[in-house]
């Protein structure tokens, strides 16, 4: 038989997988008997755990939602996983969490046994996110939670929005989705007024309340919410993840060397140490000053706005080096 400690454990977890559990199958399942199984739940009852008799030939269980948070029990894994996603959490920039994370990471520390400590000591989580102009503003953690359960719920939300005016009637905006894109937060939502799909800094957003009615989900434009919000921060205005601005060129470089410093973008082999290079960009001359980074001859294949772009830097360049 099962240590009482992991017994327990088990126990909880088999509670929580389903709605009811007649106490037979709980007791084949944990290979006890009905007797050492009405014992745990009373000891889990004591524990603050709500669990409440479910009347059946020889009875059971139910764990129902409580008022307060009972002491948490983890399995070695559980708590693994747990202690990760908290460094995650305190080390995510602007979200408003990375405190309280960092202290609910040391009070689940001082709780572990010193055999598990030393294994989640072990694991070490540094972000690193991409360089941004000006650091990104902080969100409010209630703001994030209110958000998010009125995507769950699929409630309509009405808020104001950055510095407009006050006096101007609320946006109103069916949330679909709450997620973060280099360092910042955002809601992907379908604004009900202007009958488009919006994407709103969580940062800008002032709720009020109530909520609305509840809606039914609509999808999104490509499919789903990482082609979607890709093509948001990419300029894609149909939501297709395609850059707006894409051409070809023919490149005098080796298409492995130009491989190693292409991040998206289609890198072909073109013969006699040339290769074909297919990437996008946000404009025209943003594409043209991309491709001239990689310092090798340049035959522009299409589309004839990528040669004017190249002529049109071309110009730009000349009268800075007059």
């Amino acid at each position: 038989m099962p240590k009482t400690s992991a017994r327990l454990l088990a126990l909880l977890s088999l509670l929580q997988t389903r709605r009811d559990w007649p106490g037979g199958l709980l007791a084949e399942r944990l290979d006890i008997s009905l007797r050492t199984v009405r014992r745990d739940v009373d000891r889990l009852r004591e524990l603050g755990y709500p669990i409440s008799a479910v009347k059946g030939p020889d009875g059971g269980y139910r764990l129902r939602p409580g008022t307060e948070l009972p002491p948490l029990l983890f399995d070695d894994e559980q708590a693994v996983a747990v202690t990760v996603a908290l460094q995650i959490a305190a080390t995510t920039v602007g979200s408003g969490l990375a405190e309280p994370a960092q202290r609910a990471l040391g009070t689940i520390r001082q709780v572990m046994p010193a055999r598990l400590r030393h294994r989640v000591n072990a694991v070490s989580v540094t972000a690193v996110d991409r360089p941004a102009t000006r650091p990104a503003p902080p969100v409010d953690g209630d703001v994030l939670l209110a958000l998010s359960t009125a995507v769950q719920a699929r409630e309509v939300l009405r808020f104001d929005y950055g510095t407009e005016d006050l006096s101007r009637p609320p946006r109103r905006v069916e949330p679909h989705h709450v997620v973060t894109w280099s360092g910042r937060w955002y809601l992907i939502a379908f604004d009900l007024d202007q009958r488009e799909w919006r994407t709103y800094r969580v940062d800008r957003i002032v709720l009020r309340t109530p909520n609305g009615p509840r809606f039914t989900p609509r999808e999104l434009p490509g499919g789903d919410v990482a082609t979607y919000v890709t093509s948001v921060f990419r300029g894609s205005t149909d939501g297709s993840g395609n850059w707006p601005c894409q051409g070809t060129v023919i490149l005098g470089a080796p298409a492995a060397t130009i491989a190693r410093y292409t991040r998206e973008g289609l890198v072909e082999e073109h013969g006699d140490g040339r290769c074909r290079l297919t990437v996008g960009s946000w404009s025209w001359p943003s594409l043209a000053a991309a491709i001239a980074r990689y310092d090798a001859d340049i035959e522009v294949v299409g589309p004839p706005e990528l040669t004017a772009a190249f002529a049109h830097l071309a110009r730009r360049f000349a009268r800075i080096s007059d």
